[in-house]
């Protein structure tokens, strides 16, 4: 039964998949680059925090989830786990979601006014989803495995 409303809903299951990628990616793009600004524009670090806490609880955390269910469902689909560059794929996500958790943690520092981290960090790892997002379209896309 429920097999069968996954088939007969896949490509909408796709789309939202995608669509809650997109958005959680922006989010995991754009934090980084206000703890930048956070760490040096300190006079502005109320402003900074609203938007951080809004982008974090607003966007980022619905869409992280949103993605983890929708992509849960497609990995249910008969024979998917069995393809090597699955594996590879949910290995990057699993460190996006620890990025993602520990961009709060220093969402957290930086308005308790504890964090000992540099501009030059955050502009550093402002990196990481970008190379995670760049090898799970290849995994997707190409299959190199």
């Amino acid at each position: 039964m429920v097999m069968n409303l996954i088939f007969e809903y896949y490509s909408w299951i796709k789309v939202v998949h995608v669509v809650s990628v997109i958005s959680w990616m922006a989010g995991l793009f754009y934090l980084p680059r206000l703890y930048v600004y956070h760490t040096e524009y300190p006079e502005n670090a109320k402003m900074l925090e609203i938007m951080e806490k809004k982008l974090f609880r607003i966007i980022m955390e619905p869409a992280m989830f949103v993605t983890l269910f929708s992509g849960v469902v497609l990995v249910l689909m008969p024979g998917y786990m069995a393809a090597p560059w699955v594996h590879a794929k949910l290995t990057c996500v699993f460190f996006l979601v620890m990025f993602h958790f520990q961009l709060r943690r220093w969402g957290e520092q930086l308005k308790d006014g504890v964090c000992t981290k540099s501009s030059k960090f955050f502009r550093i790892i402002n990196e990481i989803p970008t190379a995670l997002l760049i090898l799970i379209i290849i995994f997707v896309i190409v299959k190199p495995f």
